[in-house]
């Protein structure tokens, strides 16, 4: 399929396009920093360019048949829009390219899925140090909601940069109220490409963890 990765420099991002490439995807990488993909491929063309920018990004979703979205950044403190700006400009550069495929990653402790990362995080990180990250987040997830979109959201546990096992639980049971379950950003990868064959979790959040 060809590809397009949003947030292709994140750690995530990176284990999507080395994996998307290995099953013979091509893919298309926008970043904003292209001298950050230290790595060349026959099948992968890097774009420079903003979600925050959409005339930057425009010309990346053109012949696309699938959207994988793992934006994300450091700025947790502060109040942002980030998330919820870029994913906008996303959904209406798909929409304006007959894109209709969108796969993105959130996290456990939103919306819905509130308090499925673990006591730790609902009663420490995610008010004290998360709160405005995640808030950003819930809105990027009702965007996408609201959408025409095929979409499928997907919410890891707590990421690790562990090995791709591609053993691990997924669905809308997943996470714990007071345990903080994992997940390697190498099997949430390895999940997003997975959805690309199947219609399980259309139009759904799914959780992620081991």
């Amino acid at each position: 399929m060809k590809l397009l990765v949003i947030g292709g420099t994140g750690k995530t991002g990176r284990e999507l396009i080395k994996q998307g490439l290995a099953k013979g995807h091509f893919i298309t990488a926008v970043v904003r920093n292209p001298k950050k993909i230290k790595f060349s491929h026959k099948n992968l063309n890097v774009i420079e360019g903003d979600v925050l920018i959409p005339a930057s990004i425009e010309e990346a979703f053109q012949g696309q048949e699938a959207v994988l979205c793992a934006l994300g950044h450091k700025q947790f403190i502060i109040k942002t829009t980030i998330l919820s700006r870029g994913t906008k400009n996303i959904i209406a550069g798909m929409a304006k390219n007959g894109v209709n495929r969108l796969i993105c990653i959130t996290s456990l402790g939103i919306n819905d899925s509130r308090f499925k990362l673990g006591l730790y995080y609902t009663l420490f990180t995610i008010p004290f140090i998360l709160f405005f990250y995640f808030l950003d987040k819930s809105k990027q997830e009702k965007l996408i909601m609201n959408s025409t979109l095929e979409w499928t959201i997907v919410r890891p546990g707590q990421l690790t940069n562990g090995k791709k096992r591609t053993i691990y639980k997924h669905g809308s049971h997943v996470g714990h109220y007071i345990l903080t379950k994992m997940i390697s950003r190498a099997d949430v990868a390895h999940f997003m490409l997975s959805l690309l064959n199947t219609r399980d979790y259309m139009n759904k959040t799914v959780g992620i963890t081991y």
